[in-house]
C-alpha cells in the first residue's frame, strides 16, 4: 500500500484491506470511481468523482479494476510536482 501525507497531515491511499486503516486514526472514505458494466456486458471505469476520465471498454471486470487502480496511482495518489 502506498500512502501520501498531505500538507494538512492527513493521509491519502487507495483503499484495500491489506492493513487495518482504523489503527491510523479516524477514517474519511470517499469513492474515487465507479466500475460498472454496460448493457452489452463490457466494463467501464468512471473516474468522475476525482475529476478523471472514463476508461474502457473492458471485456473483464478484473481488467477494468486494474486500469482503475493504475490510473488512480498515477494521477490521483502520487503527489503533484
Amino acid at each position: 500500500m502506498q500512502f501520501v501525507v498531505c500538507p494538512d497531515g492527513s493521509l491519502r491511499t487507495i483503499y484495500c484491506e491489506a492493513i487495518e486503516l482504523e489503527a491510523l486514526g479516524v477514517l474519511s472514505i470517499r469513492r474515487a470511481s465507479h466500475v460498472e458494466p454496460d448493457d452489452s456486458g463490457s466494463w467501464w471505469v468512471d473516474l468522475a468523482p476525482v475529476s478523471g476520465p472514463r476508461l474502457g471498454s473492458f471485456d473483464r471486470r478484473s481488467d477494468a479494476l486494474k486500469a482503475e487502480h493504475e490510473w488512480l496511482e498515477a494521477n490521483w495518489l502520487e503527489p503533484r510536482s
